[in-house]
Parts: structure tokens; sequence; C-alpha cells
């Protein structure tokens, strides 16, 4: 009898470490500073987007930020999934050059080659759309309001 309960035992404990060993990869921060590399001499204070209140608060869903290839969002993400970050793709650091009198404009699609382009976007359109929502401007859209002084 006692080796029955042994097995059990063991098997209980592993169950316990298999469980604890997936949560922990399935921890997403709280608030995540929006640093990358590609942005070594930026001129403003990195962003700290607060990812839980946005989730848990304004009921923003993965797809509302996170998207695919052909920009259709993601959103059957649950915690924890594997998400790129935004410059593996947006592979430009830097927003994209403006257009001197008589040079080309860039397309729609060259300018979301560009990170900070592909953030600015994302981020100030959902919050207009937010604040027409709501009727308000609790939302910022201006660099000063998400962007720290350095």
């Amino acid at each position: 009898m006692s080796k029955k309960y042994l097995i059990i035992a063991i098997t209980g404990i592993a169950s316990l470490f298999l469980a604890a060993s997936l949560y922990a990869g399935t921890k997403v921060e709280d608030v995540v500073t929006m640093k990358n590399a590609g942005y070594a001499k930026h001129k403003k204070g990195i962003v700290e987007f607060t990812h839980k209140k946005h989730a848990e608060e304004y009921n923003a869903v993965c797809g509302d930020c996170h998207h695919d290839a052909d920009n259709k969002p993601l959103n059957d993400l649950k915690i924890g999934d594997e998400v790129q970050n935004c410059i593996e793709c947006h592979t430009k650091a830097s927003r994209p050059p403006r257009a001197k009198k008589g040079a080309p404009k860039l397309s729609t699609k060259e300018k979301m080659e560009y990170h900070a382009y592909a953030i600015h976007v994302n981020c100030k359109d959902c919050h207009k759309k937010a604040n027409k929502k709501s009727g308000t401007k609790s939302a910022p859209t201006s660099c000063a309001k998400c962007h720290p002084k350095k």
C-alpha cells in the first residue's frame, strides 16, 4: 500500500512543479517599457506602457495592439503566448523621413516599415477613438503625455 501512496505523492509533486513552470512562462509584465536598441539616441523619454491597466481597466483585447503580417488582429492570443516585438516587422526604428518639396511621398505601407510611425499610429488612433467614444480627452494624444521627460 505504501508504494501506491509514494507513486501518487511523486506524481502530485511533479504535477505541481510542471504547473508552476508553465505559469512562470506565461507572466506578462504589468508595465512594459517600450525600450529598444534601435532607439539608442531617442530624444524623448521611453514610454512605459501599462499593459495590465489597458487590459483590465480599459478592456483592451490583444488584437487591439497585436496583429499579423496582413494587419489582422490577433484576437486569439492568451497570456503567455509568444508574440513578436513590433520592431521585428516594423524594422526601421526611426520615423519616416519628411518629404522634401518635390520628393516622392512614401506610401502608407512604406511608412509602416518604420517602428516609430507604426507605434504612434496604433496608439494615437486608439486613444483618439477612446476620447471620441467617451467625449473626453482622457486618453493621451500628445508627446509629453506618454514620453516622460528624460
